[in-house]
């Protein structure tokens, strides 16, 4: 009988064990689900005032950055790429979307001015993580309306 070379206990040296294999995280792949996955990262590790993470240049802290309190930009971006500072399409339409129900939304349209609008509503000062997250959820709900 031959062993199928994919199955994860089988090693070069013939031998069988057991091995961790890791799964990846589903990712959102709607609007809605961006929202509502950056809520729960929001209300997991909590709202921080300030740049993205706290210590981004990891001169005090060694806990990874999805881990750390994060913005809101931040934890949009974790939500869909898994770490604050990358990128996607998703995450941008993400952030565009809350940028414009803000405050009457932002002066200029590029992305560095809505993330920096998103940035600026939650350094609010009394800003609490239960309204982000409260924020983050309204969102998800009218984008499942805008899209029904």
């Amino acid at each position: 009988m031959k062993q199928n070379p994919t199955d994860p206990t089988n090693f070069p040296a013939g031998d069988r064990r057991p091995a961790l294999v890791t799964l990846a995280t589903p990712r959102p792949t709607t609007l809605a689900g961006t929202f509502r996955a950056a809520a729960r990262v929001l209300a997991a590790n909590g709202l921080y005032q300030g740049d993205y993470v706290p210590d981004a240049r990891d001169k005090e802290m060694c806990i990874p950055h999805f881990l750390r309190p994060m913005s809101i930009v931040a934890a949009l971006k974790t939500a869909v790429t898994g770490d604050p500072h990358g990128t996607s399409r998703l995450a941008d339409e993400a952030i565009s979307t809350l940028a414009l129900r803000l405050d009457g939304g932002p002066r200029w349209g590029d992305i560095f001015s809505l993330e920096a609008h998103v940035d600026d509503w939650g350094d609010g000062e009394g800003r609490t993580t239960e309204s982000a997250v409260a924020v983050l959820y309204a969102a998800a709900d009218a984008s499942e309306q805008v899209a029904a």
